[in-house]
């Protein structure tokens, strides 16, 4: 039987239906907002004890059918995930994972497909939404719904999940999911938003949160399963105790060890293992009871974390910092001799080197999306090597770790770069993590930031990055400024935060308890600030502006704009002309449909010279113009003259030479350099020059230009067409 629920989100309806599709999952949900479709599957396995993590992964995909389209590529069917999919499958996972049991060890699958999409709506909420309520459904021990909006602002108006065109003028847009109590994540980018109008932003969008996770419940009340029973892993609640009482001194004192992030982990692992060897000692055959380690490892963890977030909540962090203390920040540009920009930026025991390297249009990414079609020309890839925590496993490609920081680093940088029309480049960011705890994705910004302008280009405002954290137990609270590694995964929020001096340009914001309220969140952005400010005055102690000239390595351009009838005259049947003239100058040329040709070298000597070329070929001819033409074709009439690449006259055989001439090949030969001047330009652009003309006027002679003839009519002399008159 089939169960639907709606609910009005700004000028949108939202429909949940469950019982109509995909009745064999555990849960399933269909969500529709006009023509927009998804539908979200949740599936389990068996239980899986032995793991020590909770095995749940998010899938969505969009169906090219779902907007009339037939997947491009050789084999004419979906393939891997494209970068949208990954960035939303994350943005799925991260606000629906904390709400499971801690014990469970099961896996879990969320699976979402857009089936039907207008192309404006996005559906990467409606997966959101669409996945909660499976879950929701589903028979699993799950503390949800979540629910997600999108929150655009045009003209200082704010919109619920805009359309496409409506965010092309937005300055904000915010992806808000949380609980009917308190917001849960954040993924937003802004153009330098203040924080204050942010937290509006935000409070306006969990108003509508609260209404779709009650759609969600009545949903369930009308069509969800039971919860099942489960049987998480054995517990010994006196050992606990135990455990607590007896190690908790001994942890502190290990905690608090001063050192680099590999000796603290060093201390900490020490620590660890003594309380193993105390409670779970090998017999005597030294033999060692595997179950009651297990447990042993487990509360030991355990009480390591609590005795962690109580160093942090006592006002001084592990490492001795308070809790607004930002470590040392240190950072050197132009680190790299032959990158159009580079900088290596410090932040603690967090490295980062990033680079800046500049393209012409032929390095511009497609992008052939559900929604659209374009040119990607700004990018940032995050790399994350296993050596920079010092691990050794597999190497599997980009993980959707990497992909999410590097849009996010993305998103932070986009809106301070200059128009394309003013700095038509492609532009490509790469950060390479080589150091980490804590926070790369923030430190990514900082050095992309200063990469950018060690290449010259022209950013309107430095950007500077840092991670917030928060660790909360019951009303005691601590909002922790540049959080490092164990603090971010023992605490209770991850909070990126990117931004100038005038505001914010990203947010990300992950909650592993129930919620923040507004309040807090405000003040962890103003903490934020302050923290991000002084990043940018050591920043700006490296490199004040961005450097007045492009990096000696970096291609130079010059933008010239012909007339859009003459674009073919620049590239040539088949391509022949463009193709020489970028052989013959060491150039890239490209040529838009407006007539605007730019072109790319790293010697500006050239660039000019082909300037020069192609303004000559585009140039219209006048009556009187000198040409050095090169003979490229003899006819009994006349010969053909290459006077620049690809333009060509026709000088007659009675404009060859001052005296009468029979034969062309009598006075010229193929390959000769002759000079000609203009004589007459048809309507058609076709130029007639005349050799004739240039040997009198060196003699001092005057030379009397021929008497056009019209062509298609008689003359006075009988003859039509140009053809002498009948005898």
């Amino acid at each position: 039987m089939a169960h639907e629920v709606s609910v009005s989100v700004g000028e949108h309806t939202l429909t949940f239906q469950t019982g109509k599709l995909a009745r064999m999952a555990a849960g399933s949900c269909l969500v529709t907002c006009g023509e927009t479709m998804v539908l979200a599957g949740a599936s389990h396995g068996m239980p899986r004890m032995k793991l020590n993590f909770l095995p749940l992964t998010m899938d969505y995909r969009e169906k090219a059918y779902a907007g009339g389209l037939i997947p491009g590529g050789f084999f004419k069917r979906e393939g891997r995930p494209s970068e949208k999919e990954i960035l939303t499958m994350r943005m799925m996972d991260r606000p629906m994972r904390p709400l499971f049991p801690s014990s469970l060890r099961r896996d879990i699958q969320v699976q979402a497909y857009v089936i039907s999409s207008d192309r404006e709506l996005d559906a990467d909420v409606l997966a959101i939404n669409a996945g909660s309520a499976a879950l929701a459904l589903s028979d699993l021990p799950w503390n949800g719904p979540v629910a997600a909006v999108r929150v655009g602002r045009v003209d200082g108006e704010l919109i619920l999940n805009p359309t496409n065109s409506q965010r092309e003028l937005s300055d904000m847009d915010l992806v808000v999911v949380g609980t009917e109590k308190a917001i849960t994540m954040v993924e937003a980018s802004a153009h330098e938003v203040p924080e204050a109008e942010i937290v509006q932003a935000l409070e306006v969008g969990h108003e509508v949160v609260v209404r779709l996770c009650a759609a969600q419940r009545q949903l369930v009340e009308m069509g969800g399963k039971p919860t099942m029973d489960f049987e998480g892993p054995a517990q010994d609640a006196a050992l606990l105790e135990q455990i607590r009482s007896e190690c908790t001194e001994a942890l502190e004192t290990a905690h608090r060890k001063p050192g680099s992030k590999h000796e603290r982990n060093g201390h900490h692992k020490a620590a660890l293992k003594a309380i193993h060897a105390q409670y779970a000692p090998p017999a005597d055959d030294g033999s060692v009871d595997a179950d009651r380690l297990e447990i042993v490892k487990r509360y030991a963890e355990e009480v390591s974390k609590e005795v962690f977030r109580e160093v942090c909540l006592s006002g001084r962090r592990y490492d001795d910092r308070p809790p607004a203390g930002l470590r040392e920040v240190t950072c050197e540009a132009g680190f790299l001799p032959r990158a159009h920009g580079s900088t290596l930026f410090q932040r603690g025991e967090t490295q980062m080197l990033s680079t800046v390297t500049l393209g012409t249009k032929r390095e511009e990414q497609l992008i052939e999306g559900l929604h659209e079609t374009y040119y990607r020309k700004f990018m940032l890839h995050y790399n994350f090597p296993n050596f920079c925590v010092g691990d050794s496993k597999p190497i599997r490609g980009t993980s959707r770790r990497e992909v999410g920081h590097g849009k996010l680093g993305e998103r932070s940088l986009q809106c301070v770069l200059p128009p394309h029309e003013d700095f038509p480049y492609t532009i490509r960011i790469v950060s390479d993590t080589l150091e980490s705890n804590g926070s790369s994705s923030m430190a990514s910004v900082c050095a992309g930031t200063l990469a950018l302008m060690d290449a010259g280009v022209k950013i309107t405002q430095p950007v500077a990055g840092i991670a917030m954290g928060l660790i909360k137990d019951g009303d005691r609270e601590v909002v922790m400024t540049d959080i490092a590694g164990k603090e971010d995964s023992w605490g209770d929020m991850d909070f990126k935060v990117a931004g100038t001096q005038r505001g914010i340009t990203a947010l990300q914001m992950d909650i592993k308890i129930d919620g923040v309220s507004s309040e807090l969140m405000e003040r962890a952005l103003l903490q934020a600030k302050d923290a991000r400010v002084d990043i940018l005055r050591v920043m700006l102690s490296e490199l004040r502006r961005p450097r007045s000239e492009l990096n000696v390595h970096a291609p130079r351009l010059e933008r010239i704009y012909v007339d859009k009838e003459k674009i073919g005259s620049i590239i040539g049947p088949g391509g022949k002309v463009i193709r020489a003239l970028q052989e013959e100058f060491e150039v890239t040329i490209n040529v838009d449909d407006d007539g605007a040709v730019t072109i790319y070298a790293v010697n500006g000597e050239k660039i000019e010279a082909c300037k020069e070329v192609i303004e000559g070929m585009t140039r219209e001819a006048k009556i009187g113009d000198a040409y050095d033409g090169t003979v490229i074709s003899i006819k009994e009439f006349g010969a053909f003259l290459q006077i620049g690449p690809g333009r060509e006259a026709l000088c007659h055989v009675s404009e060859l030479s001052d005296g009468y001439v029979e034969r062309p090949e009598d006075v010229i030969a193929l390959g000769d350099v002759v000079k000609v001047k203009c004589i007459n330009v048809d309507p058609s652009g076709k130029i007639k020059v005349s050799r004739k003309q240039v040997i009198l006027e060196e003699r001092g002679e005057t030379y009397e230009a021929p008497r056009p003839v019209s062509r298609g009519r008689r003359d006075d002399r009988g003859g039509g067409r140009g053809r002498p008159p009948r005898r």
